[in-house]
């Protein structure tokens, strides 16, 4: 049966790297929504213009244009037995959209799981400031917590690996303030929908994902 799993937590909690090992786990597409709206503003897309205004002030994006490229990505072929999405749905209006999307999509019943990745908030501006990504492969770094072995390069590709503009603390506080605004509500909305599954997420990669595992395969 078709799982359709999406990833609810505040900015830096570490879904990206969980959602990339799962979806090589399971077989499914990692749908990254920051990675496709980034690409929309690197090609300067009108789109991609309208997206950057908001990202560079801390602010969610338009849910009419991130619904339209989501929508675009989950009606692709490989998401048919499921797709592990990462970054989306971030608002109540997103979510409800979300809904229509995969009852449009769906030609036959998924199982579907919003799974909330609870941690303390203290180190979160700490793993923001001093993130770090490759631009080819987008392997995932942290100057502070889980540096590269040659320091601003990357381990896979060996290219200098790049900071985002908008990893800054001013910035990263505005985000906080978005996300517990926006964002916080969908915890309470999928839990009375019972699709709501909540793991600990403070620990080491190995210790999150252990438990991750628990409740993508119960």
């Amino acid at each position: 049966m078709k799982k359709e799993l999406i990833f609810l937590g505040p900015p830096a909690c570490g879904k990206g790297t969980q959602t990339n090992m799962l979806s090589k786990y399971l077989g499914f597409p990692h749908i990254d929504t920051g990675s496709l709206l980034r690409a929309e503003i690197s090609k300067a897309t009108e789109d991609g213009i309208v997206a950057k205004s908001f990202i560079d002030k801390g602010q969610l994006v338009p849910p009419e244009l991130v619904g339209k490229i989501i929508k675009n990505r989950l009606a692709q072929e490989d998401c048919n037995n499921g797709y592990v999405l990462d970054g989306y749905p971030r608002s109540m209006e997103q979510a409800e959209l979300l809904e229509r999307i995969n009852a449009e999509i769906d030609s036959e019943k998924a199982i579907f799981k919003a799974i909330y990745f609870d941690i303390d908030t203290e180190i979160l501006i700490d793993r923001i400031v001093h993130r770090q990504s490759c631009p080819k492969c987008g392997e995932i770094y942290n100057k502070k917590f889980k540096p590269s072995k040659v320091e601003n390069i990357c381990d896979k590709c060996h290219v200098e690996l790049s900071t985002r503009a908008d990893d800054n603390e001013e910035i990263a506080h505005a985000r906080f303030d978005t996300y517990y605004k926006e964002t916080s509500p969908l915890i309470e909305f999928y839990q009375n929908k019972n699709m709501l599954h909540k793991i600990d997420a403070n620990g080491s990669i190995d210790e999150v994902w252990e438990r991750l595992l628990k409740v993508v395969n119960n």
